[in-house]
């Protein structure tokens, strides 16, 4: 586990979060705090509800039950999201990065990260593309920058939509699985990417399958199972020493694949 500092009042705070899709209960009660600064890495098996936890973070989701507070504002108050104009507006403190990978194909690479910023934070296009030259340079796409998506690699792809997601300001990143839907070669170059913003201090929440990497980067690990959190705590301890059968199951599962 690093050793950023946590402030005491949490980025997130999810209390007593209820989902269900028909008679399938998919949340059951999650109650949780992701503090500035934080990796939160989420794992568990297929069905679990770990990315419809993530996406009840920024509002994609809306829960039956439950309240969820981001960056100090209600987002989600006993079940009810904010007024749309609010809801957007406490959606720009949130970057979400998904399996697919999203960019526009008809703009360029440069296009895709500058187009929310100017339309939803009001930039100049001059400032936008300052600002999109240097998240590119950072994920070693600045040579990609006039390339159209569909010339890219999955995992150029990727790392290009964590740079549109980062080209927002926000304070907080949540990943769901955005390695899953890459050939295994290119898993590395966007968990580098993923590795580098955790040593700058993001604030983030990832849903992911890639065990060595949840080990190296998490502050806390959550193993999820059945719509609840089975067990949370230091990477040491999940992968070390874990408290619950069902996550010894579970790891024992993964691991010996």
């Amino acid at each position: 586990m690093s050793n950023r500092e946590t402030r005491p009042h949490p980025k997130i705070s999810i209390r007593d979060l209820h989902k269900r899709f028909g008679n399938n209960v998919v949340l059951s009660g999650i109650d949780f705090d992701v503090f500035s600064g934080q990796v939160i890495v989420i794992i568990g098996p297929s069905g679990s509800g770990k990315s419809t936890f993530l996406r009840c973070c920024n509002g994609l989701e809306l829960p039956e039950r439950g309240d969820i507070t981001l960056c100090g504002s209600p987002l989600i108050s006993k079940g009810k999201p904010l007024p749309e104009k609010q809801l957007n507006q406490l959606r720009k403190e949130v970057g979400m990065v998904f399996q697919s990978f999203n960019l526009f194909p008809h703009l360029s690479v440069l296009e895709n990260l500058c187009v929310a910023p100017m339309m939803l934070r009001n930039l100049d296009k001059a400032t936008a593309q300052q600002n999109a030259l240097k998240l590119l340079d950072k994920v070693g796409l600045t040579s990609k920058a006039q390339a159209m998506p569909g010339n890219l690699s999955g995992g150029q792809k990727q790392r290009v939509a964590i740079s549109r997601a980062l080209a927002m300001s926000p304070s907080v990143m949540l990943f769901d699985e955005p390695t899953s839907a890459l050939d295994p070669e290119l898993v590395g170059e966007v968990l580098q990417v993923m590795k580098m913003l955790a040593s700058e201090g993001m604030t983030m929440m990832i849903v992911t399958h890639e065990m060595g990497f949840a080990r190296e980067v998490a502050d806390v690990v959550v193993v999820m199972d059945g719509g609840g959190i089975v067990e949370a705590g230091p990477p040491e301890q999940i992968f070390g020493a874990p408290q619950s059968e069902r996550t010894r199951q579970f790891l024992n599962a993964v691991l010996t694949r």
